[in-house]
């Protein structure tokens, strides 16, 4: 059984499609105009019905055995326990150091506390002390431009390219490593349409690589083509290929990129539409719903709806590092705030400082709270 669901950012959620990056963010400001999102989506595993639900409760406990003493970490750095999973992590290494997926844990939760040279350090030390082929190698170096990509993002223009070219070594290595994973397939496809000719990119080789998904993952390769289209400012094509991709995936993931869409276009009810459609779709309450919520929150739509998609995946047992918990008690508690409950907003203040104290301390002060 392929442990892919242990190592990879989980398949299939927004952030839209199973790992799918906004380099247009991490890139600019060096030669990207826009943006999708703030951060990147990874992906959570859409299952339609029980049969599907089996078959996961299998593979997680398959994981839970291949990660062994990483196993703990895991599921903190799942939940949001930003602290406890560190703790974790640097006592695993401290036995350990050798121990490549505790450097990639660990480079992920610095990821997801915006701290990219740490999660550099750590995502260098995972390639460089895993076995040279396989899955977590792939994955190790996912991460790894991710990672970089991260730190891209404010860097000055020289060493942005450096990063940049760097990422896509990084993403292209991944894919070689697992010519499977839609994740590293979607980050890499992702860098070919933000980046311009001389960093690696271009329209040429995204749509060579859709090309190459199109027969195992037609899901994955029709948001690819969207996202070309889209970047082209060919909306009408960009419109229908994301259609297309709900059409082939039938994924909550596959709706949000929809919503994002038509959100970034102006189209609010459009993208209000396609988030219910999401939401009815949607099996696991996982990061598909904080991406609704900001969606929501960004069409100015549907308040109550946002709230309560931040309280579900809260209250989830498929909370992940895609969507990190003390982030989405930050993101429900400006929510509150904005809508007059004071109250409301301090509690998960308080929820998201008892995940990650440092972390919630700098994000207020950054914020002027």
């Amino acid at each position: 059984m392929s442990m892919n669901v242990i190592f990879s950012p989980m398949p299939s959620f927004k952030l839209s499609q199973p790992g799918a990056l906004k380099l247009d963010r991490l890139l600019a400001p060096f030669f990207v105009p826009g943006l999708l999102f703030a951060s990147l989506l990874f992906a959570n595993p859409f299952f339609a019905g029980p049969l599907r639900a089996e078959v996961r409760t299998a593979e997680m406990a398959a994981s839970d055995r291949a990660l062994g003493a990483d196993l703990a970490a895991y599921h903190a750095l799942q939940e949001g326990r930003g602290d406890d999973a560190a703790a974790l992590l640097r006592a695993t290494l401290a036995a350990n150091p050798a121990d490549a997926l505790a450097h990639q844990l660990l480079c992920r939760l610095f990821y997801a506390k915006d701290e990219a040279d740490d999660a550099i350090h750590q995502c260098e030390l995972a390639v460089s002390t895993a076995p040279a082929t396989g899955e977590l190698a792939s994955d190790n170096n996912l991460w790894l431009g991710r990672a970089y990509g991260m730190k891209a993002r404010h860097a000055g223009p020289i060493a942005g390219f450096t990063l940049a070219r760097k990422v896509e070594a990084s993403f292209s290595r991944a894919v070689e490593l697992n010519p499977d994973s839609v994740a590293a397939l979607n980050d890499l496809g992702e860098y070919y349409v933000a980046a311009p000719f001389v960093m690696g990119g271009g329209s040429d080789k995204a749509h060579a690589l859709a090309a190459r998904m199109m027969p195992r993952f037609p899901g994955a390769a029709h948001r690819l083509l969207a996202r070309l289209a889209d970047s082209d400012n060919n909306l009408a094509t960009a419109e229908s290929e994301f259609k297309q991709a709900v059409a082939a995936d039938r994924s909550s993931g596959a709706w949000i990129d929809l919503a994002q869409f038509y959100q970034t276009h102006a189209r609010p009810d459009d993208a209000l539409s396609a988030v219910k459609s999401a939401l009815a779709a949607d099996r696991t309450h996982g990061p598909a719903l904080v991406d609704a919520a900001s969606i929501l929150t960004k069409a100015n739509r549907a308040p109550d709806l946002a709230e309560r998609c931040l309280r579900d995946y809260l209250a989830s047992r498929a909370k992940s590092d895609a969507a990190p918990a003390f982030k989405v008690h930050l993101q429900l508690s400006r929510l509150l705030a904005a809508r007059g409950d004071a109250p409301g907003a301090d509690r998960e203040v308080a929820a998201a400082a008892a995940l990650a104290p440092a972390f919630t301390r700098s994000s207020r002060t950054s914020q002027g709270l």
